[in-house]
């Protein structure tokens, strides 16, 4: 039987302002979390290879080539 593989999500940051730790232009990978998309933040995996929450308005969602997001996916 194959894996269903949960699409992933994929988000470009276009402003770090209060937020100097993320680097703008850079492309982040998004955690689904429901509370924190009603209060206006996404969670994003940062270069620790940890999740953090981050104000929606920084950054812009992007759909990636799938070879890309195959490349990411890679550990």
């Amino acid at each position: 039987m194959k894996k269903h593989r949960t699409q992933q999500r994929y988000v470009i940051c276009l402003s770090n302002q209060g937020c100097e730790d993320l680097e703008v232009r850079k492309i982040y990978q998004v955690v689904s979390d429901a509370k924190a998309a009603e209060s206006g933040h996404l969670r994003v995996i940062d270069e620790s290879g940890e999740d953090y929450l981050y104000p929606q308005e920084n950054f812009v969602e992007i759909a990636l080539p799938k070879q890309v997001e195959e490349a990411l996916a890679m550990d």
